[in-house]
This record gives structure tokens, sequence and C-alpha cells, in this order.
């Protein structure tokens, strides 16, 4: 399954992380003087995890302490930074839309419980 496996009829909006990861992916190896993408691609897992992390607090403190238009803006910054993970991982879009996919219509405490060892 690639990133471009939409269905026909998704709104654009939901193609938008799928576009956004086929720029990033096509960043891998280019040159990080030029590009913030290649720049993380180059300081490696660890740094791209490292701002992964960081976006995520600054979501949690702007929902807890900032207004709408900050949740917003850090949401996208977060959400970059985890499809930079997911180019670094391996892990390509339609894997993490099929695995929603096969939860919906799950109780996430019925899910939960059926992770637990």
């Amino acid at each position: 399954m690639s990133y471009t496996d939409a269905p026909a009829d998704a709104p654009a909006d939901a193609l938008l992380l799928d576009r956004l990861f086929a720029t990033i992916a096509a960043r891998k190896g280019a040159d990080a003087d030029t590009s913030y993408t290649a720049r993380l691609f180059a300081q490696g897992r660890r740094k791209i995890v490292q701002k992964l992390g960081e976006e995520a607090v600054e979501t949690v403190v702007a929902a807890l302490a900032e207004g709408s238009d900050r949740v917003v803006g850090e949401s996208a910054d977060l959400l970059y930074h985890l499809l930079v993970l997911w180019a670094d991982a391996g892990v390509n879009p339609a894997e993490v839309w099929a695995e929603l996919q096969r939860r919906q219509g799950t109780s996430g405490l019925e899910e939960k419980k059926g992770r637990a060892g």
C-alpha cells in the first residue's frame, strides 16, 4: 500500500498528510543546508524524536494555557515532525490509516484491553 492509495473520492484535506509525507520522504538525502527536513534526516533518529517530543509538549502547553490558534499551530508542527519520524522509520501513512480503520467502531477500552499483555 502506498501513500497514494487513498480513495478517489477522499476530500482534498484528507490527502494533505499524504502529500506532505511524500514531500518529506523526497527530502531524504537532500542538501541539509537548504532543507530543514533534510537536516533532520541527516541528524538522525535521535534528533527527530527529540523534536517530536518537543512539539508534543508545546502542543500540550498550548492546550492548557494558550488559545486555540496556538493549539492549531503547535498541532501542525507536531504532525509534521511525526511524519518525519514515519519517513525515517519506514512507516507509510497508509499503514497508520489502515490501523485506524481496523480500530474504527471498536471501543477504546476494549482495544486497550486487547493490547494488555
